[in-house]
């Protein structure tokens, strides 16, 4: 499936859009559109494919997209059925990077929007510092009227312009390798691993969704998305139990049976791996957060590159 051009609606009276999304879920259609796109999930859990790169998301990320950037944001299962908790939220700021007038990045004072422009194009995560003000300068900008709009908007670009606190997502321009067909078949292997990650998954399973020999499977999904299948499972099985330890349904020890691991160690082992934390230290710090955001765990420590 080729990502699908999405027409950004502005108003006319507007240089560029800021919303509040409140909704089931985030939709399932890979697309992109020339406008950048800062991405604020306020609520939501789930995998995100953007250009390459396939990784959990999860409450309190915010994300920089490039121009023309292929996107989607894929909540967990319960998000599409009927489910009444289950919804998501976000931020959402677009914008052209001639929004405010093509004379700008030419001035001496915006001489980092060009390179901030460049970095774009392989997506960005925002941490640390640089994460909690954006978090609040988008939600100002969604309410913000007449000046004050263009005030908010030069504000978010210089802290993206000038933070180090951030990561990129994608590889150089990787997402045009894939075409129509390789990309159907690498969802089918995701669609797979996310309905069935909490049982045994052996590689004979997946690579019997592309007819391949295991050998040829491992080349071709370490080809495509820059990791291992094995590290992709142990990523989503990760992102569930960071959900089930926020909503404080069972102890640590209980909840790993139910994100697919076997054993309490191994689980300890590979939440550790991937987040930075033990279960427990992530429980604290998500306390001491709040519960407007999660901590940062899986998107920083799991793109394996």
């Amino acid at each position: 499936m080729k990502p699908h051009f999405y027409k950004v609606n502005t108003h006319p009276q507007e240089s560029y859009t800021a919303y509040h999304l409140k909704s089931r879920n985030f939709g399932s259609i890979w697309h992109y559109h020339p406008e950048l796109e800062l991405h604020y999930t306020i609520k939501g859990q789930g995998m995100r494919f953007i250009g390459d790169n396939v990784s959990a998301f999860q409450s309190g990320e915010v994300i920089l997209l490039g121009e023309n950037l292929p996107h989607s944001w894929q909540c967990q299962k319960e998000y599409y059925d009927d489910d009444p908790q289950a919804s998501v939220e976000a931020a959402v700021v677009q914008f052209l990077p001639d929004c405010m007038g093509r004379e700008l990045c030419s001035l001496s004072e915006a001489y980092l929007l060009p390179r901030l422009f460049e970095k774009a194009k392989m997506g960005m995560v925002i941490h640390g510092r640089a994460g909690e003000e954006l978090r609040e300068l988008m939600l100002s900008a969604v309410h913000a009227t007449g000046m004050q709009r263009l005030i908010v908007l030069l504000q978010m670009l210089e802290v993206l312009a000038t933070t180090e606190e951030y990561e990129h997502i994608t590889s150089a321009y990787a997402f045009y390798r894939t075409d129509e067909i390789e990309t159907m078949q690498l969802r089918d292997i995701y669609n797979y691993t996310l309905m069935h990650f909490r049982e045994d998954i052996s590689l004979e399973d997946v690579a019997a969704i592309r007819n391949l020999t295991v050998t040829s499977f491992c080349r071709y999904f370490k080809m495509m998305t820059n990791k291992s299948y094995y590290d992709f499972l142990i990523e989503v099985r990760i992102s569930h139990a960071c959900r089930l330890l926020v909503e404080d349904r069972k102890p640590a020890e209980a909840l790993c049976y139910e994100c697919g691991f076997r054993n309490v160690s191994n689980f300890y082992r590979h939440f550790k791996r991937v987040t930075g934390m033990t279960p427990l230290e992530y429980k604290r710090c998500f306390t001491a957060c709040g519960k407007g955001s999660l901590p940062p765990g899986i998107s920083k420590g799991s793109r394996s590159r």
